[in-house]
């Protein structure tokens, strides 16, 4: 008996640090305020360090923030000291597991963010630190954190189960989206895992601050509808006074009309709700309605609204042969309704023999009111379409915002996804403008060239460029780009291949003679007007066949204005305009004080 429990307090014993193994969670490491110095040292306080800018300069004598953007991988040497070159010739694998947490931001405009990930178990014990860089997607903006080991540190297999986090990343608008990335450290030359990237959201105004304190998100979320005889009447809630609502507004469509009404409630007899009447509705009639605060882009809340028939009482009847009455009305209304059809039929068939109608315009006609049909995009592509934008970035940055506009648009409403070098230029820095190109000229599926004045420039290293403009544009776009799609283009057409691979675009600010030589075999677009057209181009499918025709509204000439990165694109096109016919006027005006300086 003794010897039974004394085996299975043994067993109990041996299994508590099992127990114990799985209970305690694994801590996240965040990281230390201390100097490069320290790291280089290798002293044992500085285990996981955030390096600043500031002890770069200090030490490498270099300003990585003026020139880099601070987001450039330093070479390890410099970063941990050459003493032991051997540590820094090993290839660690890229992160794994990165999330990102919203942290608490004091101010109500903006979010903050603290990333983190877990290190890969491959090459773990010669990984050296992180680099982190968030960057808002369709912007040039980075903001990046040098994380570092000290030179002493070396990880075993069982720190790949760590948690490790960066410092938080404040000052993130609200409602946009932004492209993290966390790379490891070091960063050998020929090797393309080294770094994970992920895709995040920030917090809208209302998740954060909530729909009562947020003016362009707010809408009414109460509305109740009521009828009384003939009158419609329509209760809403309306907006808290902080945010300043003062009018809105109402759209009722239905039996092909569209009615308007303009609300200008009075705050001082009710602040909380208000009640108007809608008129003219058809009885018998379903109606769908929006309302909303009379404001720019503002949410509209949608309801509906079905007119009920009248019907009227009739007095009980006096008598047996009174009721008899109406049954004979309708019998003789019946027989004379049938009589006139037949004769309005037969007078109609008349009038059109004796017109010769054009069948052309019955066609036309019949085409005008086909019904809508839902088109499907092909489906043997895996992926949507890859489409590489190439451009000049010396006519200014109101032309490289529009650039980056039309590039935003594609990607969220035309099922493409675009490549730029202002969203990649880690990958530039670290190949090359021109093995760049290349590269993604052969990955893409289609190449779109934005000709403009320009472009047509050769690239003079002399030239004084403004510094802003200098880090957005690439000289490789220019000369040797072109050069280079133009023998792709001249090739494919001396062998009779297919040439839809290479597109040439202007804006409507721009001129089709801004198209060089080169390209004038290619198919050549003017945007935005011809959005249909690439849409059409991209996905090969045909914007008109018989009896009906391909319309989107989120990308024809009148639409897609309606959605807000076509509104950032309209409105970056017409200050891209206006900035280059000024930069051509002040041009004309110094070529004449030239002559008459001359003369």
């Amino acid at each position: 008996m003794w010897r039974s429990a004394l085996a299975l307090y043994q067993l109990l014993v041996a299994s508590l640090p099992l127990w114990a193994q799985t209970e305690v969670p694994v801590a996240a490491v965040a990281p230390q305020n201390c100097s490069l110095e320290c790291v280089r040292q290798g002293r044992p306080e500085c285990e996981y360090c955030r390096v600043t800018g500031d002890d770069i300069k200090k030490f490498l004598g270099f300003n990585s923030n003026h020139v880099f953007r601070g987001c450039i991988p330093w070479p390890c040497l410099e970063l941990l000291g050459d003493k032991d070159p051997t540590i820094c010739e090993h290839y660690v694998h890229a992160p794994e597991d990165v999330k990102v947490e919203f942290v608490h931001e004091p101010s109500p405009e903006y979010d903050t963010v603290v990333i983190s990930w877990k290190p890969s178990h491959y090459g773990i014990a010669f990984l050296r630190g992180f680099q982190v860089s968030v960057q808002a997607l369709g912007g040039t903006a980075v903001a990046c954190q040098l994380l570092l080991f000290n030179r002493n540190v070396s990880l075993s297999a069982s720190h790949a189960q760590t948690v490790y986090k960066s410092d938080p990343f404040p000052g993130l608008s609200l409602g946009s989206q932004y492209a993290v990335t966390v790379m490891a450290l070091p960063v050998p030359e020929q090797w393309d895992k080294f770094y994970q990237s992920l895709l995040f959201n920030t917090r809208s105004c209302a998740e954060k601050k909530g729909l009562e304190q947020c003016k362009q998100d707010w809408y009414p979320r109460h509305v109740e509808v009521h009828q009384d005889s003939s009158v419609i009447t329509v209760t809403f809630n309306l907006a808290p006074p902080n945010l300043g609502i003062r009018r809105y507004f109402s759209i009722c469509s239905g039996d092909g009309k569209t009615k308007y009404t303009d609300i200008i409630p009075d705050s001082f007899k009710n602040n909380t709700h208000h009640s108007f009447q809608l008129s003219d509705l058809h009885e018998g009639t379903n109606y769908t309605c929006e309302i909303a605060a009379k404001e720019v882009d503002a949410v509209r809340k949608r309801f509906k609204i079905s007119v009920t028939r009248l019907q009227e009482e009739n007095p009980p009847s006096a008598s047996p042969s009174l009721a008899v009455v109406p049954a004979l009305c309708l019998a003789v209304g019946a027989i004379f309704g049938v009589l006139l059809a037949a004769v309005m039929c037969w007078r109609l068939k008349m009038y059109r023999k004796k017109l010769d109608v054009n069948p052309e315009t019955v066609t036309l006609y019949e085409e005008k009111n086909a019904q809508k049909e839902a088109v499907v995009l092909p489906g043997d592509r895996p992926t949507p379409p890859r489409l590489l934008i190439c451009y000049s970035g010396y006519d200014g940055a109101a032309h490289v915002k529009a650039i980056m506009q039309l590039g935003v648009f594609i990607q969220q409403h035309m099922a493409t996804q675009v490549c730029l070098d202002l969203w990649d230029s880690l990958s530039i820095a670290e190949e090359g403008g021109m093995a760049w190109y290349c590269r993604q000229i052969q990955e893409s599926d289609f190449v779109l060239v934005i000709c403009s004045p320009g472009l047509r420039q050769r690239y003079d290293p002399e030239m004084n460029h403004d510094d802003n403009l200098d880090l957005m544009s690439n000289p490789c776009s220019c000369e040797a780009i072109i050069q280079l799609i133009g023998e792709e283009v001249g090739r494919a057409k001396a062998r009779g291949e297919d040439m839809s691979k290479y597109m040439a675009a202007v804006f409507k600010y721009c001129k089709e003679t801004d198209i060089p030589t080169e390209l004038r075999l290619a198919s050549h677009y003017t945007l935005p007007r011809d959005l249909p057209l690439l849409f059409s181009h991209l996905h090969g499918v045909a914007l008109h066949r018989p009896g009906s025709y391909l319309k989107i509204n989120n990308i024809t000439e009148e639409g897609f204005t309606s959605v807000p990165a076509g509104a950032a694109l309209q409105l970056a096109v017409e200050e891209a305009g206006m900035a280059l016919s000024g930069k051509q006027q002040q041009q004309t005006e110094d070529g004449q004080t030239c002559d008459r300086v001359q003369v």
